[in-house]
């Protein structure tokens, strides 16, 4: 969005306090067209619900916030979609409460790409974060976007392997897009913005509030075609955007743990709740199969052409690395593997090859059905069957 006029009539509804998700939703009914709606007559104003306080706001904007934004949106990676917007995400807009608008830093069209939710806990297990980064990167190499929220465990660790992996994530936040939370993830954040892109509802300089992620949860699963729940205590937040994905109708799946671990037991409520059971990459790569064609299918009905996003349908790696002797690097690695379990240390010793290049050759191999993984992180060569 780049015209002048509009944006501001579109910052000004944005400012304009007690303006809710309802109270918009009423508006968008009435009309899209943000000049209709900020010079419509105050008694028109008020039967769509307008406060006299937002009234008051509409006539009188804060000029200083919607300059602030003007220029912050001047930057190339800055923009505003809307729900007037083209390329407002598809998906977004079909949920019960969709966002009125959506802050973007980096690249918009990333949201429209098919998107696996990857969310779980802040505290997880080692292997629950061992899984985060296993399905994160798999998923990755598929071509589809693992869209999460930025935060500390589960979160940090799926959007992280992805980055590895070479693909791209969305992140939604809680906050203004001038803020970083936590803020530790501050390099993450930077990252995000060159291989995918931040979200968010809210306008620059809006503080982190315990009611605000809730709120955020909807988007991350309102974007996705399915979620994925690695762990989650029983009241994580992670269990919020799963249920608002089921009644988003998205499919949910959730990944069983030890009866032991307190950070399994939100998973094993969802499985009771409806959401599928997952065991294994396979699993999920056949799951994400169907979805993602289905979803192709819908991309060529909206963009009307017969483009679409069928590299991901396809579920193929989009590594151009191959897997055979041919690459002198994954024979290395393949002539390390043997039927007795090895850790990724140990390949990194034996091969002189990097962490990240071991792991994400590693998963190409499991993906491949060449290698299995062994209790305790490490990997073996897979039986040939007879």
């Amino acid at each position: 969005m780049d015209d002048h006029r509009e944006l501001t009539d579109w910052l000004t509804l944005i400012h304009a306090p007690g303006l809710g998700a309802s109270t918009f939703r009423r508006l968008t009914e009435f009309s899209l067209d943000p000049q209709v709606l900020c010079e419509a007559h105050p008694q028109q104003q008020r039967a769509l619900g307008l406060s006299d306080r937002t009234l008051r706001a509409l006539k009188q904007p804060d000029q200083h916030r919607i300059d602030a934004h003007l220029e912050w949106l001047q930057t190339a990676d800055n923009h505003l979609l809307t729900l007037s917007s083209e390329d407002y995400p598809p998906r977004l807009s079909q949920i019960p409460d969709p966002p009125g608008w959506l802050f973007v830093k980096g690249d918009p069209a990333a949201l429209w790409h098919p998107q696996v939710a990857i969310i779980g806990s802040r505290e997880p297990s080692p292997g629950g974060q061992r899984n985060a980064r296993q399905f994160s990167a798999a998923i990755a190499r598929t071509g589809l976007v693992i869209t999460s929220g930025l935060a500390r465990g589960i979160d940090g660790l799926a959007h992280q392997a992805c980055l590895d992996a070479g693909g791209k994530s969305v992140a939604v936040a809680a906050t203004g897009l001038d803020r970083v939370y936590p803020a530790e993830h501050r390099a993450l954040a930077e990252s995000l913005v060159t291989q995918g892109a931040m979200v968010s509802e809210y306008p620059l300089g809006v503080e982190p509030r315990r009611e605000y992620f809730p709120r955020r949860n909807r988007i991350i699963s309102g974007l996705s075609l399915a979620t994925l729940v690695v762990e989650a205590g029983m009241k994580s937040g992670s269990l919020i955007t799963a249920r608002a994905a089921m009644e988003q109708g998205r499919e949910v799946y959730a990944i069983p743990g030890s009866i032991h671990n307190p950070m399994a037991r939100g998973c094993h409520s969802l499985i009771k709740q409806g959401a599928r059971l997952l065991e294994s990459l396979d699993d999920l790569m056949d799951e994400l199969a169907s979805i993602t064609r289905d979803y192709a299918a819908q991309m060529q009905s909206v963009l009307g052409q017969n483009q679409s996003v069928e590299h991901a349908a396809t579920l193929e790696p989009t590594t151009n690395a191959p897997i055979s002797g041919a690459d002198p690097e994954y024979q290395a690695l393949q002539s390390a593997i043997g039927f007795d379990p090895v850790t990724i240390d140990e390949l990194v010793q034996t091969t002189g090859l990097t962490v990240a290049a071991v792991s994400s050759m590693l998963l190409m191999l499991e993906l491949n059905d060449l290698i299995e993984a062994a209790p305790g992180g490490a990997y073996c060569r897979k039986e040939a069957t007879v």
